[in-house]
């Protein structure tokens, strides 16, 4: 809804029977309300794009949003090492269930070929501004990545992942829509793979297999602030200034 077709802000909506699916979950509806778009379009770049196994290293660039925040949280569960960044210093501390925290400039290429030293240690993650561990090894090169910023960043996150790695492009926080000159040939480095995720096609199948995931590993989606369906002009606002940390929840009354 909102995307394959119309309803995100109507009273009434009628909905195709293809997109109404039954769930098993004790969450609460405000809890519940932050997982099917998000949760689904994670586990589908993660799962249907990345092909994800619990012995990769994952690169998540832009991860300070709900849809990388969901990412972190299903990738660890699934045993993975992490690497989060966001360009913000101010939201290091927000990316503390990652391995490692990254300052993103824009140019990661160098840290994973341990040419920039300099790190700041923090508890169990390592925030680095275009840097090497403070041990003097080398950042872990990815084996895959999820690449959130979008095309502003693509070609240096292709350049990040080893070879072999699998690199999808899901969002568009960078606010570069497309990419002007793509010759593919000079654009994907050698043994690198590129593909992408479009969350329009949901099933109950995969529903499914999300919710019995996060029921297993009891995650719960970060809900950053719950407002009351006559606040929801104040949630637009919120949302558009960037201000709460994790999902925006409107409340609708019985």
């Amino acid at each position: 809804m909102g995307r394959s077709f119309n309803g995100s802000y109507a009273q009434y909506v009628l909905a195709p029977a293809s997109h109404v699916f039954s769930i098993k979950s004790n969450l609460l509806w405000e809890k519940l309300a932050a997982i099917p778009e998000t949760y689904f379009t994670a586990w589908g770049s993660l799962f249907q794009g990345l092909k994800l196994q619990p012995d990769d290293t994952l690169l998540i660039r832009g991860a300070t949003c709900a849809l990388g925040y969901a990412a972190i949280q299903i990738a660890k569960a699934l045993g993975c090492k992490v690497i989060a960044t966001t360009h913000r210093e101010d939201k290091l501390r927000l990316l503390s269930q990652a391995d490692l925290a990254l300052l993103d400039t824009g140019s990661l290429e160098n840290i994973f070929s341990g040419e920039i030293a300099g790190a700041v240690q923090t508890g169990r993650t390592s925030q680095i501004s275009g840097a090497t561990k403070t041990d003097g090894t080398a950042v872990p090169r990815p084996s895959k990545a999820l690449e959130l910023v979008g095309p502003k960043t693509l070609a240096d996150t292709l350049r990040c992942v080893g070879k072999g790695g699998l690199v999808c492009t899901t969002g568009i926080l960078g606010g570069v829509y497309a990419i002007n000159v793509f010759d593919p040939i000079k654009y994907i480095p050698n043994g690198v793979y590129l593909t992408g995720f479009y969350s329009n096609s949901p099933s109950q199948d995969t529903m499914d297999e999300i919710f019995c995931f996060m029921n297993a590993k009891r995650l719960t989606p970060p809900v950053g602030k719950v407002f009351d369906f006559s606040e929801i002009q104040k949630a637009c606002t919120a949302q558009d200034n960037g201000g709460i940390d994790g999902k925006i929840i409107v409340r609708v009354s019985d």
